[in-house]
């Protein structure tokens, strides 16, 4: 049977340099799970694998779509699958930090509902009238699980989950917790974590190297597509702010280190809830070597 380790964590916790190790070890290239990284525009801000990391190991979806293009978790799972089904190697590796990605390979999209127009064009203009911060409080109202994970800067995601509140009478994290769909594979999960200062100092050194390799640059090339899903993402946000007068730019430069962190908590509290998430020091490369041979022989 074949085996699928995921290599998941925080922001900048050091997944790439671990997984390309890992990747080496067993001769196979590295499955990317980063929303972002996915788009050929944003190398800089979403810190995606340099052309030296990928001439070392080859990458799949990284910089192989444009933030023109329609694409979503369920599209991303077909695409994980079907890669998997062509692989000839016992060993694969998914590497990455979009929890909604990693989640729809290993257990599959749920079947949300479809949303009424009259329930979407309510929402719409709530968003209008009343702003983020409003449907925010609705939501930890009526879904506080998933008010504690989901991304409160991305009123898209904070305007899904109300519209099924509202449409069901249900939550949407009832949605989020249907049967696990089969696999014909094994699946070994590996969480990398640090202690929080230390995620945090890499952090804020990375949000500099980011400043320092351009990203200023990167976010006014793209300013004119700052309205489409791709760029609602930490980084860009910040710096159209700035672009737009509305900070200055040590103070968008430091939201960026703050909005990057607390999204990093985000995403471990988000992985944390997964029983079968087997928690490692970057570092710990020889240990996680011997969990995953164990796993493969045992389960």
């Amino acid at each position: 049977m074949q085996t699928l380790i995921v290599i998941t964590g925080p922001t900048a916790v050091g997944k790439t340099a671990l997984t390309i190790e890992l990747a080496q070890h067993y001769g196979v290239p590295i499955l990317n799970a980063d929303s972002r990284q996915i788009y050929r525009e944003l190398p800089i801000g979403t810190a995606a694998p340099t052309q030296e990391e990928q001439r070392l190991v080859k990458h799949y979806f990284v910089s192989t779509k444009s933030i023109k293009d329609y694409y979503n978790a369920s599209l991303f799972e077909q695409e994980v699958l079907e890669r998997l089904e062509e692989s000839a190697s016992d060993i694969n590796i998914l590497s990455g930090g979009s929890m909604m990605y990693i989640d729809a390979v290993c257990n599959g999209i749920d079947d949300i509902p479809t949303i009424r127009d009259d329930i979407r064009e309510e929402m719409k203009r709530r968003y209008r009238e009343e702003g983020l911060e409003s449907l925010c409080e609705d939501l930890k109202r009526l879904d506080p699980e998933h008010y504690e994970v989901v991304d409160r800067q991305n009123y898209r995601r904070v305007i899904h989950a109300l519209e099924i509140c509202y449409q069901t009478g249900k939550t949407y994290t009832s949605f989020r917790k249907q049967e696990k769909k089969p696999r014909p594979f094994r699946i070994v999960k590996i969480g990398l974590n640090r202690n929080r200062q230390e995620l945090y100092d890499r952090i804020n050194r990375r949000v500099d190297k980011m400043m320092d390799d351009g990203l200023l640059e990167e976010a006014k090339g793209l300013y004119d597509f700052r309205a489409t899903n791709a760029l609602n993402t930490v980084g860009y946000k910040e710096l159209f702010d700035y672009i737009d007068g509305r900070w200055s730019l040590d103070e968008a430069v430091e939201r960026i280190k703050g909005n990057t962190r607390r999204y990093a908590r985000k995403q471990l509290t988000w992985f944390k809830r997964d029983p079968d998430m087997r928690w490692f020091h970057p570092d710990q490369k020889q240990e996680i070597l011997n969990y995953i041979q164990y796993e493969t022989t045992h389960q």
